[in-house]
């Protein structure tokens, strides 16, 4: 499992992430069992969210009781949760009060005293940055929240934070597959009239600003086909994306989900993969492409492919 220290903090993370918002109605001993076979490969870092579940914390809450964490099972894992959700409105809430109260929660259903990473959970386009700035420096200093980051946010909405917010933004979790790859695309199609490909849709360039302002990129949905439409893996749609995939597994003797993991890590971005699986065989399978080295040859064909445009 390749690993890094995330820029801007002492966390020494995986590039592979167990993602948790599936787990609601999952018995102990399977959340024990996905747990243990993520950690055996080496994914010590634990993805949630506030409104994952069925009710408020759920997730967070069935992952507590079922791993009955020591204070030494604590330290040895990284947990990362978000806030800004509102399920039944306003839909989006990233004012001081509502982001302590969800902190509050989260670390009451977590079972723990802190939240590794806090993420804000997809733009507020009401956002006061003031109050975000607000609420981050008082959960700093209560030691409730070590480091922070944001999800689905475009560069420009991050410089409206960093703004007014002195804590460094150390991640941004965007949807990205090989098929759902806009924020890649875009860039490799730039400045080619009448290409759609060519439209920049993520507000100039996440992955460019990212590498440039230390902010880690996280991949959720990597084997989604587009916005929750399925996977692309195995999917008829996508015949000649399977059979490079098929084939490069054959050749690295690794299964197809390992290569759809691996499109990513491959990038010198230094993206984690989110996983969003509940079955211990396929989180296996998906760590193994954590360092598999794709060729620049192997890595183009993938794309290609997966039908985006390369001049």
């Amino acid at each position: 499992m390749k690993r890094f220290t995330l820029p801007n903090t002492d966390i020494e993370a995986p590039n592979v992430i167990l993602g948790l918002m599936r787990i609601q109605d999952k018995t102990d001993d399977e959340v024990r069992e996905l747990v243990r076979t993520a950690r055996d490969a080496g994914i010590d870092f634990v993805d949630h969210a506030d409104v994952y579940g069925n009710d408020l914390h759920g997730c967070e809450r069935r992952f507590a009781e079922a791993m009955q964490l020591t204070a030494s099972d604590r330290d040895a894992i990284t947990i990362q949760t978000k806030a800004g959700i509102v399920g039944d409105g306003p839909y989006f809430d990233f004012s001081y009060e509502h982001l302590i109260e969800s902190v509050n929660g989260s670390l009451d259903a977590l079972q723990t005293d802190r939240i590794d990473i806090l993420l804000l959970h997809r733009p507020d386009a009401l956002v006061e940055p003031e109050e975000v700035a607000r609420a981050f420096d008082e959960l700093e200093t209560a030691g409730k929240v070590r480091a922070f980051g944001v999800s689905n946010h475009t560069p420009r909405q991050i410089d409206l934070l960093k703004r007014f917010v002195r804590q460094p933004i150390v991640a941004n979790q965007v949807q990205l597959s090989i098929t759902h790859s806009p924020v890649v695309s875009q860039g490799v199609a730039a400045n080619m009239l009448g290409e759609q490909q060519s439209v920049t849709l993520d507000g100039g360039g996440i992955v460019d600003y990212c590498r440039l302002h230390d902010i880690t990129l996280q991949a959720w949905s990597p084997f989604q086909a587009g916005f929750f439409t399925g996977v692309f893996l195995g999917s008829p749609e996508y015949p000649e994306l399977n059979a490079v995939i098929d084939r490069l597994a054959a050749q690295y003797d690794v299964p197809p989900i390992a290569i759809a993991t691996a499109w990513i890590t491959r990038h010198p971005a230094q993206m984690q993969v989110v996983l969003g699986t509940t079955s211990p065989e396929r989180v296996a399978g998906a760590a193994l492409g954590s360092d598999l080295p794709l060729t620049r040859a192997e890595w183009y064909e993938l794309f290609r492919a997966a039908g985006h445009l390369v001049p």
